[in-house]
Parts: structure tokens; sequence; C-alpha cells
């Protein structure tokens, strides 16, 4: 006979069997039973305890990113799954694999809308455009293995993106013989050779060709695949929005990044372009620039699209040749297409390169004295000094505000070809996941982890600190403190010059706060402090919290915001 034992158990021996290492999430009376198993199991997977489910969530997308195979994250019911559906909602806009466990109501309590019921497929479902994949509910302890393998595989097949699963309380108490399925592996898509025909007959005619890459399932093989088909094609190479670490920065194909402030010179090559090769992402609002430098549906420039979903392709966009293929499959494809010996946008290709260096060249911020173009702390030689100190796969991560621009646009990423996944960013633009993002990243991988955080931004997840130093944790966060909500004070001056209403911010002491989280922490007003405040931070056997006070005229890499109030006002009126 087959030993019985809890479901809560089998739970935790499933995501075991599933290669699951480490899990995270905030602790309810819902899974009592779940959290006797990490217990029972603490010598082969751990439960890191988060102080909020949406810095739990965000931690699990940041290791589904870094790892390819679904992050996981348990809350209990109600409030905990409605403060982890920022996660989720990330994990989608980001195709992300990730499965989130809700520790439920009791069988013999549901639709009473018991304590912290919700309904929880209506709330994550398909339906809702923007959440779950997938939302499912184990009422039979005996079908715990069958659950788990379809979540995984449903968060890796295809797009990824998020499953979650609904625990009953009394269904974990129970027990059962049941044993765990064996590990599922994504499913990889298969360019057809007659797509792959096409293709090349469309790159022999084209003068003008333009590679996007981007999205989620990347691997180390498939981003070297991709470099080889770049130089065997000799094309110019630019990375969707924050998934910047695909192709190589550093390459001499590479073009530069294409979303938010995009180098216009890069917008203009792309509007004037002949050939779109978008291999990988999904041509959102940020990748296109508001649907502009590719027009939708149907967008002037001849358009390849490739993506793992075939429900994805033709969505937004009608392209021209839609190829669904996952990005292993496609690179490996790609590499093997065989090129001419002589391709007639060679020179296109070395000036797409040349504006993305010229890019990097920062510019005086107009307004400014002339002894301090750039502000007191010279941002753009910050960023040129983690550049020089943070080692080759360290892991960057920002959540969401102008202060990322920075090291957007200053800071070259190792692409994935290196054998790193080097940039957490959300593409769903949701404030506070660099700070649990990059504790995640070091908890998962060991490798140093630095977060660009504003502090609307730091307060959204600061809580997090905690985490990272209750189980070993650290990361480096620079923190750029203007006082405000930047980001929108931006777009406000920009709408309503000098109407300031709702995004002034009277912070906290930083500095004392992260150490009363157990960081050490220090504040740089000077450009010349910075490099030595970085390399201490280092070499510190905890996490660093950097603060540097920035003016608030510094609100981008190419203007104040006296300028964009200025321009505001010289505007004709409606």
């Amino acid at each position: 006979m087959q030993k019985q034992q809890t479901a809560g158990h089998l739970i935790v021996e499933c995501l075991i069997e599933q290669g699951v290492e480490i899990a995270f999430g905030v602790p309810g009376e819902s899974f009592l039973a779940v959290l006797d198993g990490f217990h029972a199991y603490d010598d082969r997977i751990r439960f890191i305890v988060n102080r909020q489910e949406g810095g739990a969530a965000f931690m699990a997308d940041a290791h589904g990113r870094l790892t390819g195979r679904p992050g996981i994250c348990f809350v209990t019911r109600g409030p905990g799954a409605t403060n982890a559906s920022i996660g989720v909602h990330n994990a989608f806009q980001d195709s992300t694999p990730l499965v989130l466990f809700v520790g439920d109501v009791g069988s013999d309590f549901r639709d009473r809308e018991a304590f912290q019921e919700v309904d929880y497929g209506s709330f994550f479902g398909p339906s809702t455009k923007g959440f779950a994949k997938r939302v499912e509910r184990i009422d039979d302890a005996s079908r715990i293995p069958e659950y788990i393998a379809r979540a995984f595989s449903t968060a890796m097949n295809g797009r990824p993106g998020p499953v979650v699963l609904v625990l009953p309380e009394d269904m974990l108490r129970s027990t059962t013989a049941a044993r765990p399925l064996g590990r599922v592996e994504a499913v990889q898509p298969w360019s057809d050779p007659g797509s792959l025909r096409t293709l090349r007959e469309l790159l022999m005619k084209a003068q003008r060709p333009f590679v996007i890459a981007g999205g989620s399932g990347w691997t180390t093989q498939s981003a070297q695949a991709l470099q080889r088909f770049a130089e065997n094609w000799k094309l110019p190479v630019g990375n969707a929005f924050r998934f910047q670490d695909t192709f190589d920065n550093h390459h001499p194909l590479y073009a530069g990044d294409v979303g938010i402030a995009i180098n216009p010179k890069l917008a203009a090559r792309i509007t004037d372009s002949d050939l779109i090769i978008a291999i990988g992402p999904r041509l959102g609002e940020m990748t296109t620039g508001g649907y502009t430098l590719l027009e939708a549906p149907k967008a002037k420039q001849t358009l390849v699209h490739i993506h793992a979903s075939a429900e994805e392709l033709n969505r937004v966009y009608q392209a021209d040749l839609a190829i669904n293929a996952g990005m292993s499959a496609a690179a490996r494809s790609l590499e093997v297409l065989s090129a001419p010996p002589e391709v007639p946008w060679e020179e296109w290709t070395f000036a797409a390169h040349a504006d993305y260096l010229a890019n990097l060249v920062p510019q005086p911020l107009p307004g400014l004295p002339a002894d301090m173009p750039r502000g007191a702390v010279d941002l753009a030689e910050v960023v040129a000094l983690l550049q020089k100190h943070l080692p080759h796969d360290a892991a960057i991560t920002n959540g969401a505000g102008n202060f990322a621009s920075w090291v957007h646009r200053f800071f070259r990423y190792h692409g994935l070809a290196k054998g790193h996944k080097t940039q957490l960013a959300p593409t769903s633009g949701a404030m506070g996941y660099g700070v649990p993002a990059g504790i995640a990243a070091n908890l998962t991988t060991g490798r140093i982890a630095f977060t660009i955080a504003g502090d609307g931004d730091f307060l959204m997840n600061g809580q997090e600190l905690a985490t990272a130093s209750q189980h070993g944790g650290k990361s480096i966060i620079v923190l750029l403190n203007n006082g405000m909500f930047g980001t929108i004070r931006m777009h406000q001056e920009r709408e309503y010059p000098n109407k300031v209403s709702g995004t002034a911010l009277r912070n906290p002491d930083f500095c004392a706060l992260a150490r009363a989280y157990g960081y050490a922490a220090e504040k740089v007003t000077a450009t010349s402090q910075f490099e030595g405040a970085l390399l201490r931070a280092l070499e510190a056997d905890i996490g660093t919290l950097i603060e540097i006070p920035l003016d608030a005229e510094i609100i981008s890499t190419r203007g104040t915001l006296s300028s964009i109030t200025k321009a505001a006002q010289a505007r004709p009126s409606p």
C-alpha cells in the first residue's frame, strides 16, 4: 500500500520534483499544511518569508526571468491574493513563467462570502486579459500532481506567463497516496522550412533591414545563435523595451534599445526601415512608440514577426510573415540561414551602431549652470562608474520612474550570449519592482545585484530589505531622491504647467531606514564621492543603500523640468 501523506506535504514534494529550490511568500493560516511541508523538506527547498505579498510576487517574477522556469509564490486568501496581483499582472505583461498558490477558504464555507473569500477565477482568470493564463482550484488531493504539472506546462509553453492554483484549506489537510509527476519541460514550436525560405527571400530584397529582439524564452544558446544570425547577415539589432540584455550592447551590430526615451536617430531608422524582423517581442505599446514606429494594424515596413505563441501572432499587427517558433528553435533556424557574400545594407548597419555610441555621450541639460551641466551629482558619470566596477554578470534591476532612464540610456548591458541574464525590469511599468527583484536575483544566483530606485519607487517595497537581511540576501541600491513622483510630475508640467498637485513627497531619512532594516547606508552629494561608496558596497558583507539627493530639475537624461514647463507654456492655447 502506498504511503499516505497530507496534501500540503505532497505540494512541496511536487515542487521539488519540478526542480524548485526556492519559493517566496507571506504565510497565512489557510495554507499551514504547506508550511509544514516546507519544514519537512527544508534541506531541499527554501521558503523565503516576505514582508508583503506584492514583494513576494515580484521576487517570484524575477526568479522566473532568471531561470526560465516558473517562479513560485505562496499567499493567503483575499488580501494576500489581491496584494500579489501586481506581480501576476507584471508577469503577464512581461511573459514571465510564474505559479501563484493561494490558500483559500475550506470547501464547506465556499460561496458564502466567508472570511476573505474571493472568486479567483473572476479576479485572475483569462477573461481579465491581463492577469493569469489559467486559474484552477484543487478540490481533490489525489489530483495535486496533475494540477501542478499542468501549471508548470502552462506557465512555460507558448507565450510564458502566470498561473494561479487555489488551495482550499480542508483539502490541504486531507491525506493522499498520490505521488509527484516527473519534471515538465517547455515545448519548443519550430519554424517551418517554407517560412524560412520566405524570410530569406525578403532579406535578399531588402535595402534597410532591422532586427528587434526581446521577449522571454531566451537562453544563452539561443542568444548566441541570434548573434551568429546577425553576424552572418550583418544586420543591425535593437532590443525591445526592458529586454536590453537580449543582444549584447557591446557588440558592433548593436543599434540601441527600442523603448521609452528612444534615441531619436534610432526611431527614425526604424521608421525608414524596409524590413523589420521582430524576434520574440509581442510588439507592445512601449516597443513601438505608441504604435507609431510600426503603425497598427499594418506597418508600412515589411514585417516578419516570430513569436512562441500562435495566439500572439497577427493579434495586433498583421505581419507579412508570421512564424510560430520558440526562441531556441527560431534562433537555431536563423543562424543556419545562408547569407550572400555581401549585403547592400552594411553601411546602414555601421551607421546604426555609430548612432548608438553617439547616444552614450551625455549632453548638458538646458537651464543648468555652465559649471554644473548635469547637476551636483552627474548621473551619467555615476552610470559610467557602475559600468567600470560592476562585474559582467551583475543583475541590474529597476522599478518604474524617470530615474531608470539613466541606466537604460547609458549602461551597456552584457547580453545573454555571455552566459547570464543581466536586466530585470518591468515592462508593465510597475513601481516597486526593483528592490525585491534585486534581492531575489542575489538569493537565486548568488551574483551581485544592483538596483536603481527613485524615492517613490523605493517606498513601494522597501520593506523587503528586512527579507534580505533575514535570509542572507544582499543588493546594492542607488536611491535617487528628488522628493516627488518624478515621472508624473514631468507629465504634469507638460500638460498643466506650474500646477503641482499630488506629486510632491515628504520622505523619511532613507539611510536611517535602510540601517534599521539591516543594510549599510550612506549619502552621496557630489560625483566625486560615488566611486568610493560603490567600492565599499561591493566589498560589504551586507546589502548597501546609497542615497543621492537630486534636484527636481534633473528630470530626464535630455531635459530639465523647467525646460518642459517652458515648452508647455509656449504651446498655442487650444
